[in-house]
């Protein structure tokens, strides 16, 4: 779809100017016709010669959409001024072109939810089924505030994970690029020297003449080697369940980080299972969504195990603890939610408790891994220093000597 910039005249002879998405012009037509307006004229919408409907709608353009409607509902505005609003108003192409096919449609008779199940890139399955339970419940503001701070919330954890992942990969860059530099470069020059003394060498000196040897004559395998397998970790996970099943298995195992990582998917699901069991949605569909997005097999199985036990006749809690993955936390908060009634408050405040405790785990790391890389560091360039000017200071004794 395109959009389109167009102007058209009603039944009363008023002209009209607005834009709105569709295939093509004919399109166009039809979808004006049934809102009333006959087409005088219209031309495609591009940006800097990019087709708008190439632009990304982002969580942060999801959360403005959510706040907007929120707003303009609360103040007692309708969805259609609303959306036509956002349309005019909007930074993002892409945005603003959804909007105006939104318009479109529930002006021509599609409900909400209706309307943006034409954009499965745009709005998941979670969000249409919570919109749809709110034009049901007839508290459609109160879902999208919701919507709206969950979509703040997993943009912070978006950028927790980031920062967990971002944050150790660089300084592990800086320091395997440090250690190329000595390696291939600066020490080949003092061993240069070293040589020359005809001295016997230290076994300490040995061996890092043989490490700058193999960084010297192999440096394309030292470079080649992380991305080959990099692009063999992404293939298999693209072409084998098994495999992508083993390894999000292992990344949960990882020391630190993994339980930092299941922690933080745990708070995902917690969190979502919470705001749509209060928004009245089903169990079953609540743990169906938590698998769709768990974004790790390992647990996403777990989730199915768990759906098929609920769906068997056993209770929440039992259904989990079978599945023979979730902390015992998660399995205690759920079977006191099931007892008092409050299990959207008790899921709530799983989510909240993981988060805190991967945000402080982050910083922890942060602080740790500040201190270590300067040991790591300082370790190279002693053991180099040591070994290069080992022998330099033999040669100075004996010449004393």
């Amino acid at each position: 779809m395109e959009l389109f910039s167009y102007k058209g005249v009603d039944a009363g002879g008023g002209i009209k100017k607005g834009k709105t998405s569709a295939s093509n012009e004919a399109d166009l037509e039809i979808r004006l016709r049934k809102t009333g307006l006959e087409l005088i004229s219209c031309k495609t919408v591009r940006s800097a010669g990019i087709n708008l409907t190439l632009a990304r709608v982002r969580r942060r353009d999801l959360i403005i959409f959510c706040f907007h409607l929120q707003q303009t509902l609360h103040a007692g505005v309708p969805v259609l001024e609303g959306l036509q609003d956002l349309r005019d108003s909007s930074d993002n192409g892409r945005l603003s072109e959804v909007a105006a096919s939104l318009h479109d449609s529930i002006e021509g008779g599609k409900t909400l939810s209706e309307a943006l199940c034409e954009f499965p890139d745009v709005f998941s399955g979670v969000f249409i089924n919570l919109i749809r339970a709110g034009e049901l419940s007839g508290e459609l503001d109160c879902i999208l505030d919701r919507l709206g701070s969950n979509l703040k919330w997993q943009d912070e954890q978006a950028a927790m994970a980031r920062k967990l992942i971002m944050y150790p990969l660089f300084t592990g860059t800086v320091i395997i690029g440090v250690v190329c530099f000595l390696m291939i470069y600066l020490v080949p020059e003092l061993l240069a020297f070293v040589r020359t003394t005809g001295s016997e060498l230290p076994a300490h000196t040995v061996l890092l003449i043989m490490v700058s040897k193999g960084f010297t004559e192999y440096w394309y395998a030292v470079l080649l080697i992380p991305l080959l397998v990099v692009a063999c970790v992404v293939t298999g996970g693209k072409t084998s369940t098994g495999f992508r099943f083993a390894f999000d298995r292992m990344k949960l195992s990882v020391p630190v980080f993994g339980p930092m990582l299941e922690k933080l998917i745990l708070a995902r699901l917690a969190g979502l299972f919470s705001m749509m069991y209060s928004s009245g949605i089903t169990v079953i569909d609540c743990i169906s969504a938590g698998e769709r997005s768990a974004g790790n097999l390992a647990i996403a199985r777990a989730m199915n195990r768990v759906g098929r036990a609920v769906a068997d006749g056993k209770s929440l809690g039992d259904s989990f603890a079978a599945s023979g993955l979730f902390p015992p936390l998660i399995l205690r908060m759920i079977r006191v939610g099931e007892t008092t009634g409050a299990l959207a408050l008790s899921l709530e405040n799983v989510a909240y408790f993981y988060t805190r405790d991967v945000r402080e785990g982050i910083s922890r790391l942060q602080s740790m891994i500040e201190p270590v890389m300067t040991l790591l560091l300082g370790a190279i360039i002693g053991w180099v220093m040591i070994a290069v000017l080992g022998p330099v200071y033999d040669l100075i004794t004996g010449l004393r000597i």
